[in-house]
């Protein structure tokens, strides 16, 4: 009879254990399926509370980056419309005023190089004059006198030129004619002392008349 109720209890203890196991799996998982269920759930209400998912699904997702590239293209669209604007009304001046100076620079080289041109073509016209064995030695005196009259001339004029741009000119030229000279110096404005200045330079270096002498600017 001992070992029948001794039996009897193991029975049990074994019965309430299995149904202890089975109560505690059931109760786990009841509890995944209703986690699972709220992490599923965009938003889910306990109580009088409601959580609101702050992830953006993958539609909202595509919405927000269509707006961000939009807005950037707009963006670009209107730099390269302000930065393709017409110049300012400054800037167009100074580009007109960059113009007229290389127009007035060439205007002073190319004269140089034209008159410095006619008289290399005197000197050698003179210089086969002297050359010449036909040539009477009349012919030959006026010739070298022809040639050494050119070349004074020419250092003449380049001294004068050379000390008309050292009282502050940008540049200067000078023609010699038969009996007169011009002078045309590169400023904006040439005042009283200023053309006193250019008569005394040409007058002494060329030795000429200061009535003789004609003076412009450009």
């Amino acid at each position: 009879m001992k070992i029948l109720k001794r039996n009897q209890l193991i029975v049990l203890v074994v019965s309430l254990m299995l149904i202890t196991a089975g109560y505690l799996n059931f109760t786990t998982k009841q509890e995944n399926v209703q986690t699972s269920t709220i992490a599923d759930r965009d938003d889910t209400t306990i109580g009088d509370a409601q959580l609101v998912s702050t992830i953006p699904n993958e539609n909202e997702q595509n919405m927000i980056e269509n707006l961000l590239s939009e807005d950037t293209n707009s963006n670009d669209s209107e730099n390269v419309i302000n930065n393709s604007e017409a110049p300012t009304s400054s800037i167009v001046e100074e580009n007109e005023n960059n113009d007229e100076n290389e127009k007035e620079d060439f205007y002073f080289t190319t004269s140089k190089l034209e008159r410095n041109t006619m008289y290399s073509e005197l000197l050698e016209t003179y210089q086969e004059m002297y050359n010449d064995t036909n040539a009477s030695s009349e012919q030959k005196s006026e010739a070298l006198e022809k040639i050494n009259d050119i070349n004074n001339k020419k250092n003449a004029i380049m001294i004068a030129e050379n000390l008309i741009i050292a009282k502050d000119f940008e540049d200067a030229v000078i023609f010699v004619n038969e009996d007169s000279v011009s002078v045309i110096v590169k400023t904006e404005e040439l005042k009283e002392e200023q053309v006193a200045q250019v008569q005394n330079i040409v007058s002494r270096e060329l030795n000429i008349g200061a009535e003789k002498i004609h003076i412009s600017n450009k």
